[in-house]
């Protein structure tokens, strides 16, 4: 629908309430979109010395992991225990050795210089109705360089020239082809579906925000940095704005969206207003565990800001403590 669904910190103004509302109205779990992904990086510091290391992630939630000392994936959820199947922890261990050979080959092949580092990304998009999506993505030194479209291997469009040696020869391949076919196509929305029936009671829970405000460092003279921080919510789509009466003010900055130890989220928005401008202006929460009750802050002008505040709590404390110090010294003369 838009990019917000899996980029919120980069949506457009409109797409952002949009998949708010998007997320309240459907119904839970199986009546949206889940994007399950592996994320693999592998090193070579030589020809004879290498480590492989990988996540999978289903939506915001990391689902599995596998270390380079570990020759099977491991899960890291109790409910995702069991969803790969031996037959896929095999397939697994033959595709971590053949990739590790075939990179040796390519390197030989091109005369690549180590050390190189090598990132992958790929899973499947499952939406309602058992349509989905898929999806590699390969990257050398951070750089996307091929990706597995339909059928057959395709050069980046800026990739190096060199990257087309390498396509030519992963489709001549049709047998592997064929196999990253029914796992992209078939294998993929099947582990998922199993993953969101395990996990279904965790998929579902809402978790509602909480809300304060405060005044950031001075953008500049006579001008101030509004600041909403918006924290411990679940899911992680959410809509924060500065807003004057029900006009959105366009200059409102969101930063990323920062994981809290908990699995909720963490998100401020920030607003360079001059100083007498501030009055009448409130920060509007929204999210699904709201139930449409927006949560709104009003800017009233006596927001300290963070540092200030730390500041006067320590100055308070120090201040306590010299005076039992010499309450104590008295008593003990």
């Amino acid at each position: 629908i838009c990019c917000c669904c899996f980029l919120p910190s980069q949506c457009s103004l409109l797409c952002w309430p949009l998949a708010v509302l998007i997320q309240c109205l459907l119904p839970p779990v199986l009546g949206r979109s889940f994007l399950f992904r592996c994320l693999q990086i592998t090193s070579f510091a030589n020809s004879s010395w290498w480590r492989t290391d990988g996540l999978a992630w289903l939506g915001e939630l990391q689902t599995h992991r596998w270390s380079n000392a570990s020759d099977k994936i491991d899960s890291v959820k109790p409910w995702a225990q069991g969803t790969f199947s031996s037959q896929l922890q095999s397939v697994f261990r033959g595709y971590r050795s053949s990739f590790t050979r075939d990179v040796q080959e390519f390197a030989k092949m091109l005369s690549l210089e180590y050390p190189i580092e090598l990132q992958l990304s790929a899973g499947c998009e499952v939406h309602p109705g058992n349509i989905s999506e898929n999806f590699v993505y390969a990257a050398y030194e951070g750089k996307y360089i091929l990706s597995f479209q339909g059928s057959a291997w395709e050069p980046a469009p800026h990739a190096p020239h060199l990257v087309e040696s390498v396509v030519k020869v992963l489709n001549q391949d049709r047998g592997t082809s064929e196999i990253l076919q029914g796992l992209l196509r078939d294998t993929c929305p099947q582990l998922v579906n199993g993953i969101l029936e395990k996990g279904k009671s965790e998929l579902e829970k809402q978790v509602k925000p909480e809300a304060w405000l405060s005044r950031g460092p001075s953008p500049g003279p006579g001008r101030l940095l509004l600041v909403c921080h918006v924290s411990g919510f679940y899911p992680q789509p959410v809509w924060v704005m500065w807003m004057r009466g029900e006009q959105e003010q366009q200059g409102t900055q969101r930063g990323d969206f920062l994981p809290n130890g908990d699995e909720t989220w963490y998100l401020q928005a920030t607003l360079d207003v001059a100083a007498g401008e501030a009055a009448g202006l409130a920060c509007r929460v929204k999210h699904s565990s709201l139930g449409g009750q927006d949560l709104v802050l009003y800017w009233d002008g006596s927001h300290n800001s963070v540092g200030l505040t730390i500041l006067l709590t320590c100055l308070a404390l120090l201040f306590m403590l010299i005076l039992g110090l010499t309450l104590w010294m008295r008593r003990h003369r």
